[in-house]
């Protein structure tokens, strides 16, 4: 799929039709066990692409409190906005990922990766690299597998992720994930990557 369709507005048309697919209604375990175990209160943290943001509100209710949403459709993120209205520690922001600045300690990754097109992945370990502060952490899930349709999302495997992250980041962790939701078990990679 050409990189240019996958735009703000192909975004917004799949929330107005609620043609959210990898929309799983809530948190994932994995990121939110990872959260409690190896995240402190006072990290900042970016969820690029945060859908419904139910890490969010995980994280909120965990008492995190350093949050900035990022999401490229409109209609999703103007409801996010009137969800998150009572939360100043959580910073809403409608714009396209490679466009954003800032600087962070942790950016979690869930669903945002595999949205995009393939073409767009080098890019992609480049503005995570500059978004991170340094020793920052890029964590989440990544598909472990292929996907006979045209995607999104796009699938991939661990020797790919690797080639792809390690000029910019250590691999600290990148194998099969333990913990994933029940329709995604033994298809997830869980990884945690530190900026080198």
């Amino acid at each position: 799929m050409n990189s240019s369709l996958l735009d703000g507005n192909y975004w917004d048309e799949r929330y107005k039709n609620k043609a959210t697919g990898w929309d799983i209604g809530y948190a994932s375990p994995a990121i939110i066990n990872y959260a409690a175990e190896s995240i402190t209160k006072d990290a900042s943290i970016l969820i690029p692409g945060c859908g419904n943001a139910y890490e969010a509100k995980a994280l909120l209710d965990m008492g995190f409190h350093q949050i900035t949403l990022l999401d490229i459709a409109p209609t999703l993120v103007a409801k996010v906005r009137k969800e998150f209205a009572n939360s100043p520690q959580i910073q809403i922001v409608c714009q396209d990922f490679f466009q954003h600045q800032g600087q962070y300690d942790y950016i979690i990754e869930q669903t945002f990766f595999c949205a995009l097109d393939p073409s767009l992945r080098p890019s992609y370990v480049q503005q995570m690299h500059t978004l991170l502060k340094p020793q920052g952490i890029l964590m989440g899930l990544l598909f472990n597998r292929e996907f006979a349709q045209q995607g999104p999302p796009f699938g991939g495997d661990q020797t790919e992720y690797q080639q792809l992250f390690a000029s910019q980041f250590d691999i600290l962790q990148l194998t099969d994930s333990t913990n994933s939701i029940p329709q995604r078990q033994g298809n997830e990679l869980f990884f945690e990557l530190r900026k080198k």
